[in-house]
């Protein structure tokens, strides 16, 4: 039984049930990077609330088939390649590699099918040739073929666009153009010395050269949903805002124009991400990408909580304190798992018990209301305070297997514990040693040196803890 989730959906601008086509499975779309540099860290700000979408919709009982494309080939790809003086896959596969070390670095599950731009270019010639031939499509005097948007009435209403903005019989053959200029798309470039030198051409019989951007994510998407279920419709498209005009707007009107069905039932997009309160760019100087965070060494559970704190609806900042906070509330999360599973699992907890069951009631609430993460992380720290007051009477009660179980399923959900990290034998004699010359310095009053070395060892990520039964530690 599928419990019932509600999402904002931006094409009817409201929340809605979700309502898939053949329930319990649910087709979701997600779109990928563009594999031309690494992946910063506003994209997986994207990707990180797409991947708490696909865990609760598993969570609740949907059997979710998730495509992500790998924009491989497009007009960045082969600037950036031309630039580094190699081929085109040359370029990309680096960057394709950096992405996926830093989705598992994030701990975002894979997707299911990774749809690469450049493996599917027979899917994209069929879909541009079965446009031409429904007459949505034709070819310009530049040897290119375009998308005609005269031909499509309803193009438009996702992002809500002004009628009277659309530049009828106007062409653009950028991927990426101005709000204020919608315009004939390119669906099939002509090929020109810059995509031959790089190897981005293609043969077809509307003439040699590369898919556009918008082309793509349609032809990879219905290839995949047709394989899979024998659909031409998905249940959700995710993404961030900035993609929905033109890119998804394109997507419809090319998807729908050669299928005469819908797109997609759902489509859902998450807000930008800000830095230090500024839209991040090389520009301003605040460019991040997720290995930076990773270099840093930088736990990915404190990333996720900090994303998790703002809806995915809103703009986020991501600032030096917001970090840190996020970081302390992992910390906080890791020791109280550590002392629910120490306590012991007894059945008399009574109090625990009611408090799981209420943690667990109240983050199925928020998430089944448009993913109100939020909400969810706020559910969690009132039980953590609510069960640790319950754990410092004077006799506390035994942690019930119950507090435990839906602890873990929460911070499992949301994946928030801190990162398990085992040390090898060497790095564990390593740490004895210090522990020991910093005891031996402590005894001959060098606080000085005793000092130096705690600093040595916390700059390893130990922490240390004086007792009576003498110094324990910990990696943080």
């Amino acid at each position: 039984m599928t419990a019932q989730v509600s999402l904002f959906n931006t094409l009817t601008r409201r929340v809605e049930p979700l309502q898939p086509l053949a329930p319990p499975r649910v087709t979701l779309y997600t779109c990928g990077p563009t594999v031309w540099n690494f992946a910063h860290i506003g994209n997986f700000r994207t990707f990180l609330f797409e991947d708490l979408l696909r865990r609760w919709l598993e969570h609740s009982g949907y059997d979710v088939f998730h495509i992500m494309n790998l924009t491989d080939v497009d007009d960045r790809t082969i600037k950036a390649a031309r630039q580094a003086g190699k081929r085109l896959v040359e370029h990309t596969a680096p960057f394709t590699k950096a992405f996926f070390e830093d989705r598992d670095y994030l701990r975002i599950r894979p997707a299911h099918v990774y749809t690469a731009a450049t493996e599917y270019m027979p899917q994209m010639i069929a879909l541009v040739s079965r446009l031409l031939e429904r007459g949505v499509a034709y070819k310009g005097e530049d040897g290119s073929v375009y998308f005609a948007i005269a031909k499509f009435p309803t193009y438009g209403r996702l992002s809500q666009l002004d009628k009277r903005e659309i530049k009828v019989g106007a062409r653009v053959a950028s991927d990426e153009y101005a709000k204020g200029d919608p315009s004939d798309f390119a669906l099939w470039k002509k090929a020109d010395a810059e995509d031959e030198a790089v190897g981005a051409a293609w043969d077809a019989p509307f003439g040699r050269g590369r898919p556009g951007w918008h082309l793509e994510c349609s032809a990879m998407s219905l290839e995949e949903i047709g394989k899979c279920c024998g659909v031409q419709t998905l249940d959700i498209h995710a993404g961030g805002i900035d993609l929905i005009f033109p890119h998804h707007e394109n997507e419809i009107a090319q998807s729908e124009g050669a299928t005469g069905q819908p797109f997609a039932r759902h489509w859902v997009h998450g807000e930008f991400l800000n830095v230090r309160g500024t839209k991040m760019s090389k520009r301003h100087g605040n460019f991040l990408t997720a290995r930076d965070l990773r270099e840093q060494g930088v736990d990915a559970a404190a990333v996720r909580l900090l994303f998790f704190q703002t809806h995915y609806r809103q703009p986020v900042d991501f600032t030096d304190e917001a970090l840190d906070a996020a970081k302390e509330g992992v910390r906080r999360l890791g020791e109280f798992h550590e002392r629910l599973q120490k306590t012991g699992r007894g059945e008399k907890g009574e109090v625990l018990s009611g408090l799981a069951e209420k943690l667990e009631a109240d983050v199925a609430t928020a998430l089944n209301d448009d993913l109100n993460a939020p909400r969810a992380v706020a559910a969690l720290f009132d039980f953590v305070r609510a069960a640790n007051r319950e754990l410092d009477k004077p006799v506390p009660p035994p942690a019930t297997a119950r507090a435990l179980a839906a602890f873990e399923r929460v911070t499992g959900l949301l994946d928030l514990l801190p990162t398990a990290r085992a040390a090898d034998p060497a790095f564990v004699r390593w740490v004895e040693e210090r522990i020991a010359a910093r005891a031996q310095a402590r005894k001959s009053k060098d606080f000085k040196a005793a000092d130096a070395i705690r600093a040595e060892l916390v700059a390893k990520g130990v922490e240390i803890e004086d007792t009576p039964q003498g110094t324990k530690w910990r990696l943080a």
